[in-house]
């Protein structure tokens, strides 16, 4: 099958897509990619094209890029757009780029956008063997996926069933020009050890290494889908809701991942946690076993990358963002029927009209006592024991005094306001920052 016909075939299910909008780096697999896609919608009915090219500005050289982008794109009708962005300093110049490039991506996708992405076969076999070597599982051998959502649209791979020489072999045919990329030559970089050192040797003993470890990752990939489905069955009944829905907080139930054995339950909370952080080492996870076989009175934590799970009651809780700092005590102006911000803490209100008095907001120190009709005082600590409030969220639960007084503890039914109904103390909790793991 020509390269044209596979291309085309993986793009097939896109093809209603509102637009094509391809990554232009101006290297060869982009410059072929681009070709390739003007010269299908010659005679194809495909989606508007367009070309983004990140201008990341580490090298000076790349300074010319942007400009080399523009002319190839007038020669073939393309919109281009450049994108510059800057990259974080740290101990990986790659990866930092690479978060940078997707973080561009993600902003400048529109609804139902596709991005195609050049990489090819021998790129998926590169990637295969740099996560071997750092002792990735399952998830991480399936390498890049043919497709995957990405901000408001979808990362698309068209080229994956493609070698490199046959890019080079399209691009020798249509005489097309790129731009070399100095860096891709330097052997420090691991990738590029493996491209020019590694993979070339294990070609002269194994003339089809690369298809092999490629397909190889495609076995992967479908062994991965079929751990993300038994983990999918697994979570529904530890997805139970609770009685605190207005916490906005991921949480499981924990008898559920009980039952499972270990590795099912690894497998459930790493396709739980995705979205949330990235995933811990193989010895980090000793945390978990700590967390889920701590006493029952213990508060137990367990911190990765991006956040903390929490168990109260028998139940998990996902904390990161203003949740994992210590709220500022409230120094908000009381004004009944408005939402009042709280620094780190959401916001507050109090619904319905406040009997004169000196009225101020305050978080629990430790001592409170509440007056309850037909019970009398009754310490703040076993009110919330009794409601099963779980220990992280009580120092936030906004407290409303009267003259010193306590009167009532947000969002608690019984406790959240006058008898009367008269007035009544809202919280909506600060939300958890979910974060992204590419």
């Amino acid at each position: 099958m020509s390269l044209e016909s596979r291309v085309l075939t993986a793009l097939a299910p896109w093809r209603d897509a509102p637009a094509w909008r391809i990554a232009l780096s101006g290297g060869l697999d982009s410059t072929v990619l681009l070709h390739l896609l003007v010269s299908l919608a010659q005679r194809e009915a495909l989606p508007p094209l367009s070309a983004i090219h990140i201008h990341h500005g580490l090298q000076a050289v790349a300074d010319t890029w942007p400009a080399h982008c523009r002319r190839l794109c007038d020669a073939l009708g393309v919109p281009l757009q450049v994108e510059p962005v800057q990259v974080q300093s740290g101990a990986s110049v790659e990866r930092a780029a690479r978060q940078a490039r997707y973080a561009a991506f993600r902003a400048l996708l529109g609804p139902g956008e596709v991005l195609l992405a050049a990489q090819h076969r021998d790129d998926q076999a590169e990637t295969l063997l740099f996560r071997l070597l750092r002792g990735a599982g399952v998830q991480g051998l399936a390498a890049m996926q043919q497709s995957r959502p990405l901000g408001a649209g979808h990362l698309l791979r068209p080229l994956l069933q493609c070698s490199r020489a046959e890019l080079q072999a399209y691009a020798g045919e249509h005489r097309l020009r790129w731009v070399e990329d100095p860096s891709n030559a330097d052997s420090r970089f691991s990738r590029n050890y493996l491209r020019h050192q590694v993979l070339p040797l294990l070609a002269r003993r194994w003339p089809q290494a690369t298809a092999n470890i490629a397909r190889a990752a495609a076995h992967l990939s479908e062994a991965a889908q079929l751990l993300d489905e038994l983990a999918q069955e697994d979570l529904q009944a530890a997805q139970v809701p609770c009685e605190f829905t207005w916490l906005n907080l991921p949480s499981l139930s924990l008898a559920p991942l009980r039952a499972l054995s270990d590795a099912r339950q690894r497998n459930a909370l790493r396709y739980w946690l995705r979205s949330l952080t990235p995933m811990p080492d193989s010895e980090h996870w000793a945390g978990w076993r700590a967390l889920r076989d701590a006493a029952g009175d213990a508060v137990p934590v367990w911190r990765l990358a991006a956040g903390e799970l929490r168990r109260a009651d028998q139940r998990l809780w996902w904390l990161s963002g203003d949740w994992l700092g210590i709220p500022q005590a409230p120094a908000v102006q009381l004004s009944p029927g408005r939402w009042l911000p709280l620094a780190g803490n959401g916001c507050v209100r109090v619904e319905g009209q406040l009997p004169v008095g000196d009225w101020r907001l305050a978080y629990r120190q430790g001592g409170e006592v509440m007056s309850l009709p037909g019970r009398g005082h009754r310490d703040l600590k076993r009110l919330l024991n009794e409601r099963q409030v779980p220990a992280f969220v009580r120092p936030r639960l906004p407290l409303l005094l009267c003259n010193g007084e306590l009167q009532a503890v947000a969002n608690l039914p019984g406790l959240d306001g006058a008898d009367s109904g008269q007035w009544q103390l809202s919280w909506q909790p600060p939300m958890s920052d979910q974060g992204l793991s590419w």
